[in-house]
């Protein structure tokens, strides 16, 4: 998913990326970040942080922003 899709599906919902970040305890400017990076790479994040806020927004549009974010590892 590109950052625009990711825009739109937070705003179905009544949100945006500002929203977002301060109803899960980030720094909204971190999460534009995160997402401007990531959003449309084929990678797994290697940072904890930031694999977290993929993971969070994920659940949160019902959609992987990155391939293979919302599989749990074992």
């Amino acid at each position: 998913m590109n950052k625009r899709q990711i825009h739109a599906r937070l705003i179905e919902q009544g949100s945006n990326f500002r929203q977002f970040a301060i109803s899960t305890g980030y720094e909204p400017r971190t999460v534009t970040q995160v997402v401007d990076r990531w959003a449309g790479k084929q990678k797994l994040p290697r940072g904890r942080l930031t694999f977290r806020i993929l993971k969070e927004l994920s659940r949160t549009i019902g959609k992987e922003i990155v391939p293979g974010i919302l599989h749990e590892i074992i």
